[in-house]
């Protein structure tokens, strides 16, 4: 029981002194018009996750569509 209270007293204690409230924070980054559009404005991070997904997507889509022209040709015989 006590182990169990120092532990829990621990974990919550450090927890509230390593996370502070950094709503203002974003809230000044995102509003702030600097003519990025609001998913790039988290910076290099957020830029190279876009840039990811966009390729996945292009490369996705030219696959499909080569599956398909693939998968629409006659089968040859044997």
């Amino acid at each position: 029981q006590a182990l169990r209270q120092i532990s829990q007293r621990t974990i919550s204690t450090a927890s509230r002194r390593q996370m502070g409230n950094r709503v203002s924070e974003n809230q000044k980054l995102f509003q702030e018009d600097n003519g990025l559009p609001v998913h790039l404005k988290g910076g290099a991070k957020d830029s190279l996750l876009y840039r990811s997904t966009a390729g996945l997507t292009v490369f996705g889509t030219v696959y499909a569509l080569y599956y398909l022209l693939v998968s629409s040709m006659p089968k040859k015989p044997n």
